[in-house]
């Protein structure tokens, strides 16, 4: 193929000093507009860098990690983020992590079934044990330990804590700020033991007889009126045949006794009997009243007795346990 003469070369001078200023300016021109898109790309490839190093900055948030854990690899607000870092440090393989505020559950089932018992027990019990009775929560994180059953129970409970647990069922550590439970006796030692690091928080005088029939009144219960109520348990057996042999301590008794003597000298009754007690005044519309003015009084009438005559509107309080008794027997579960 001929080549195409250049177009400049056949023009006049003048013509000629025009193209070729017209061209040197276009050559210029593309030179500025080349350097200015090499400095732009080199400023914004700086700028990728500078913001991708102040966003790695700002993440505060650890992202706790460990295999085979469920939960683990979620990025959780603080405190809780640090607190789920340092317990699936620790963590065999297996457990499934879930933050319950103001709890953080961990537990060997099944996933699915951790995160339905920290719903549908932990969550709904919380809100509404803190909506009748609790404005405070714990101040510190309380772990849950949920182990799928008593090998696992009794296993990590050595592991972890160095532990043997006295009771099949589970227990409130506060020295371990955790809830250790055998999960399969079932949900209501759990909602048990829930109700002790609130009732620490909200009425830290509380007496041993008050605080364990307030978590032995939940451990058997449902909804009413959309509120938390204590139902009908296993306790009743043991005291309706305490109540026959005419073996029960008095009321006075009961509410005057030690946390030694509660927990130690226990003839058998002390909690179906508070239990009992609590679960009347719930049932009379009484409970309430009586946790309020308990909580309020609690420096002029520690043991709770002369608020329960005044809530129940007599000083004859012998005569009251009687007619409770007879209302006791009548009771089915």
């Amino acid at each position: 193929m001929q080549n195409t003469p250049t177009p400049w070369r056949t023009v006049d001078n003048r013509q000629q000093r025009w193209i070729v200023g017209s061209t040197t300016l276009s050559l210029f021109v593309s030179f500025l507009l080349f350097y200015n898109l090499t400095s732009c790309s080199q400023t914004t490839t700086a700028s990728t860098r500078t913001t991708s190093t102040t966003t790695a900055a700002s993440k505060p948030k650890p992202r706790a990690k460990s295999g085979n854990n469920t939960g683990c690899d979620k990025i959780y607000p603080e405190p809780y983020a640090s607190h789920i870092k340092t317990l699936c440090k620790k963590l065999p393989p297996g457990f499934t992590v879930v933050m319950e505020p103001p709890f953080v559950v961990v537990g060997d089932e099944a996933p699915h079934k951790v995160h339905q018992r920290s719903a549908h027990t932990v969550r709904w019990s919380v809100t509404q044990l803190k909506r009748l009775y609790f404005p405070k929560d714990p101040n510190h994180i309380i772990t849950v330990w949920l182990f799928a059953n008593k090998t696992s129970y009794v296993k990590h409970t050595w592991k972890f804590f160095a532990e043997v647990p006295s009771t099949p069922f589970g227990y409130y550590s506060e020295r371990h700020k955790a809830l250790i439970m055998n999960i399969a006796t079932g949900g209501g030692t759990l909602v048990h033991e829930i109700v002790h690091p609130f009732v620490a928080a909200n009425f830290p005088q509380c007496p041993a007889w008050f605080n364990e029939g307030m978590g032995s009144l939940y451990e058997q219960c449902g909804e009413r009126n959309g509120k938390i109520v204590g139902l009908t348990n296993w306790r009743l057996a043991g005291l309706q045949r305490t109540i026959k042999s005419r073996t029960l301590p008095s009321f006075k008794t009961l509410t005057h006794t030690t946390t030694t003597q509660f927990y130690d000298e226990d003839p058998g009754s002390h909690y179906a009997q508070a239990r009992y007690l609590l679960y009347y005044l719930q049932e009379k519309g009484l409970l309430l009243r009586y946790y309020r003015a308990f909580t309020q009084n609690h420096r002029s009438d520690p043991t709770g007795y002369k608020t329960l005559q005044r809530i129940l509107g007599t000083n004859d309080i012998a005569s009251f346990q009687k007619k409770w008794e007879r209302w006791v027997l009548k009771l089915r579960f």
